[in-house]
């Protein structure tokens, strides 16, 4: 498994288990990073990425997309 942070640009990729405190899992769950759900990498800022989430486009600090493992 590697954190969401190494996926480049454009690739998709599925999301496998989710780390952190329980109201970090949640609010994570809560944006729709779900394990078996997949994420598509728009673009990538500064180490932050924007994610495409189902129909949503969400933006993640590095922190954050550290710690979901694909």
């Amino acid at each position: 498994m590697l954190p969401l942070t190494l996926a480049k640009p454009g690739q998709t990729v599925t999301i496998r288990k989710v780390t952190g405190k329980d109201e970090v899992r949640q609010h994570l769950a809560e944006l729709g990073f779900v394990v078996d759900g997949e994420v598509t990498v728009v673009s990538e800022i500064g180490g932050n990425l924007i994610l495409q989430v189902k129909d949503s486009r969400i933006a993640l600090d590095r922190s954050l997309a550290g710690r979901v493992m694909i």
